[in-house]
């Protein structure tokens, strides 16, 4: 059955130049939390690491929706803290995700953290066919 898990990741914006960790050859890519290079690779993390799972589109794009809005007031682009561009983008995820589409969303934040809010498609992955499911839909 198609479905999307959710992941989330906060951390120093300097961790994203270390692709080394967010490579699934590093010895450190399992434990690392941090965002992989390629999306699909969440599939290879643990099932612990996964935020939530959804059948259905709309739950699935709400929680994103709702993830980015936790952070909004953080964000350094103030474009993107605008209510009507998070809004705009909680539609294109639910679009995406209807399609069998991941869904990626990436703010740098004030204090050079870095938010990184993803939606990953699963039963199979479109592009990735090949990466087993971490964890069974409810």
């Amino acid at each position: 059955m198609r479905h999307h898990h959710g992941y989330t990741w906060l951390g120093s914006g300097h961790e994203l130049l270390k692709d080394g960790p967010r490579r699934p050859i590093h010895p450190e890519f399992r434990s690392a939390k941090v965002v992989p290079l390629e999306l699909a690779h969440w599939l290879l993390k643990p099932p612990s690491f996964v935020q939530g799972t959804w059948t259905d589109p709309t739950q699935a794009a709400d929680w994103f929706g709702t993830r980015a809005r936790e952070h909004a007031d953080s964000f350094a682009s103030v474009h993107d803290r605008a209510p009507e561009t998070l809004s705009a983008r909680g539609q294109s995820a639910a679009k995406a995700v209807a399609g069998g589409e991941d869904v990626a969303g990436g703010w740098y934040l004030t204090g050079q953290r870095f938010l990184s809010v993803c939606l990953i498609a699963c039963g199979p992955h479109r592009v990735r066919p090949e990466l087993g499911c971490p964890q069974p839909p409810p």
